[in-house]
């Protein structure tokens, strides 16, 4: 009778060890934050301004029509450096710009012109 008690109680043992574990936790499913510069901007007038991939490119809001185009770096996680050609004026021009936050980009060019940039959702 032992013998059969003793089985029982293993049993019952490894049955709670089963149930008694806690349920693993799924992966959160909110959307990512965007990283960096990537992604699109627009500035005040509607112009919209693409970084992807280490290249740039702006467009006029209401034709779609490519006004400048060019490359960027990322010289630290908030500064970008954008060379870039001017198809409306054909100048070319450096523009340095700074993630101040994670929905702004505020930009000087050499010239010394600044520009602010919005993130577009």
């Amino acid at each position: 009778m032992n013998f059969k008690l003793g089985l029982v109680l293993i049993a019952a043992a490894s049955l709670t060890a089963c149930v008694s574990q806690p349920p693993q936790r799924m992966a959160s499913l909110q959307p990512t934050q965007p990283q960096g510069v990537e992604g699109t901007w627009v500035d005040p007038n509607g112009i919209v301004s693409t970084f992807q991939n280490g290249t740039f490119n702006t467009r006029a809001s209401d034709s779609n029509a490519l006004l400048a185009s060019g490359t960027y770096t990322t010289l630290s996680p908030t500064l970008v450096e954008i060379n870039m050609t001017s198809l409306v004026r054909k100048t070319q021009s450096r523009v340095n710009c700074n993630l101040v936050a994670m929905s702004q980009l505020n930009c000087t060019q050499d010239s010394g012109a600044q520009f602010s940039l919005a993130r577009r959702s």
